[in-house]
This record gives C-alpha cells, structure tokens and sequence, in this order.
C-alpha cells in the first residue's frame, strides 16, 4: 500500500474517476461526500472496477466536527485530494452565498484538520475558469488569472488565494493546484461517467441525451464567434487522463523532492475543439445524430480558451492520451449503459 488518500467529493463524476485510478496504483482511499450531486451507488461502481471498496462517509464538509471525526479515526491520512465543491455556474450566480459558504467553508475547515492532524499534502481541483477570456492563447500558468465570470469561478480563485497564503505561513503545507479544461467521457467499463441531476450544465452529457432521445434538441449557443465555424472553442479533456494527473501529483507531494509549496498547473489536451467540431466529431465516433440548433449568445460564456501543457508535461510527466472520438464514444458507450440501451 503506497499511503492512504482522503478524496473529497470522490463519488462525483472527476472523483470517482480519480479514485478508480487511485486505487489500482495502490493507493488506500477514504472518500467523503454530501451526495448532493451523487449517489451511493457510485461506491459499489467503484469496487466492481477496481476490487477494492474504498471507505466512504457521508456528510457535508460545512460540518467541522464531523471532519474531525473522520480524520481522528482515520489514522495516519498522507494526503488529501479535495474536489468537494458546488460546480453549477448558473445556480451560483442566482445563489451566490451558497456557494461562497460551501465552497470556501470546506477548504477552510480542511486545513485546519490537515493541520491539526499533521496532514501536509493538498492537490486542489481547480478550474481554466480562473483565466477568464485570456487576452493571448494557448493559456500558460503566467496567464494572468482575470476577474471571474460567476460566484463558481470566484470560488476557485479565492481558494487558490487561500492555499498560497495558508501554504506561505504554514511551512509543513505543501499542495498543488490543477487547472482543468473541460473533463469529458467515462470510464472504458461505462461503470462510472458524467451523470448530473436535473437538465446537464456540460456539453457533453447534453449532447449524449440527446442522441438517446432523453431531450428533443440541443441548443448551440451562438455561431458569430470570431471562431472558425462561428461556435466557442474549448479544450476538452478525457477524464481518465485528468484523473491520472491527480495520481501522479500525489506522488510528486509524497516524493517531497524540489517542490515549491504551491505549484499549479493546467490539464489539457492543448487542443481546441469548437461547439460543432465536438457534434461533428460525436457523429463520427459513435455512428448517432444529435439533433441541433443554432441559438443566440449565452451570457458569461467566453469565445475561446485552450491550454499550454508544457509545465505538465514536463515537470509532472503527464500527458493527454485519449483521442477526442474515443473520448466520446465512451460517453455515449456509459449513456447506453445507464439508459439499458
């Protein structure tokens, strides 16, 4: 066993991935979830892959007694993995405390049990949001990070500014921060995939419902972006690859070797996709039409952002392996499964 890793929100769809991956690199995992955005079933999902059934306990991290318990009882913990947040862009601009109470409230306990119990390694699920619409692309970690677009976006940028001030005076805290593009796809099993409540906020699990008739039509945002073929442009990352990258800045934190205390770093592809390229590009790979139409603008949405991955690649040794066809073919591989197509 190589260390026992916390994984906050790890039955969500990027922690679930994570600690599949986790758990076949040897690692023991203890997992944490409100099940706001998840179900329980999602555990025993994770043992069919792996074999292993990693711990899981049940509460909102808004609760400092309960993760306190849960860290008193867990014994030595090597690191944390902390995804736990809410995510949905337009619920946090009509809510925006809820999110700033939850998103925020749940790092700041974190570190005050990492610290109490003599945890010193964080990796960070953050966002590409954090550069807003960059002024130069592919994005690099210089980019300067920009005023965000909702209360979500904020929340990733004042908890990257929490974890370089916490790290900064706190000398046996180290962490790292990885910058997401958009995580797309499911696991190769269809065991586990993306499976949001209600109508999907993301493209790809609208795009799926659609082509299996869960909704009548997709709707594409604007075609008079200053874009090749009109549509915004994004980079879209397979989230077994994402989930990956978590693996290896575990071992990075645990290595202790030439680190800074807080290193951050994007997870890409370094590819940009538009809107329709990515329809295009799920007909080839999976043989389904999705019915479509062009509609106007959608507010806070940005023209186009893509990433350099160089850092990654190079310090970390991480790269993209997934193709974006294959990508979306176990999207719509883990649709099917989960509508007995």
């Amino acid at each position: 066993m190589k260390g026992k890793i916390l994984v906050t929100g790890g039955t969500g769809y990027i922690g679930s991935h994570t600690v599949v991956e986790l758990q076949n690199a040897g690692f023991e995992v203890i997992i944490v979830d409100d099940l706001s955005n998840s179900t329980a079933a999602v555990v025993d999902q994770i043992e069919q892959i792996t074999g292993k059934r990693p711990d899981f306990h049940q509460f909102n991290m808004q609760n400092l007694e309960r993760l306190e318990g849960l860290f008193k009882g867990a014994g030595n913990i090597d690191a944390v993995i902390h995804f736990a947040a809410y995510k949905a862009v337009g619920e946090s601009v009509e809510k925006p405390l809820l999110y700033y109470r939850n998103n925020l409230l749940s790092l700041i306990n974190l570190f005050e049990c990492m610290e109490k119990f003599s945890v010193r390694n964080l990796v960070f699920s953050s966002s590409c949001t954090v550069y807003g619409q960059p002024d130069k692309l592919p994005v690099t970690e210089q980019t300067p990070r920009q005023t965000a677009e909702s209360p979500y976006g904020n929340t990733k940028i004042v908890c990257e500014d929490i974890i370089r001030d916490y790290t900064h005076a706190n000398a046996n805290i180290q962490a790292i921060a990885l910058r997401y593009f958009n995580p797309i796809g499911a696991h190769p099993s269809a065991l586990i995939g993306e499976l949001p409540n209600g109508v999907p906020n993301n493209l790809v699990p609208f795009v799926t419902q659609t082509a299996a008739g869960v909704r009548a039509q997709l709707s594409v945002f604007g075609n008079d972006y200053n874009t090749p073929d009109g549509s915004c442009i994004r980079d879209y990352i397979n989230v077994v690859d994402l989930a990956k990258a978590h693996v290896i800045a575990i071992e990075r934190l645990l290595d202790h070797k030439n680190l800074s205390a807080f290193e951050y770093f994007n997870v890409g592809t370094g590819a940009g996709v538009s809107v329709l390229g990515l329809l295009s590009a799920f007909e080839q790979a999976t043989g389904q039409k999705v019915n479509f139409k062009i509609v106007g603008r959608r507010a806070g949405d940005i023209e186009k952002i893509y990433a350099d991955t160089a850092k990654a690649n190079e310090v970390l040794g991480w790269h993209s392996e997934a193709t974006l066809e294959e990508t979306l073919l176990s999207a719509w591989n883990w649709e099917k499964r989960i509508r007995k197509m």
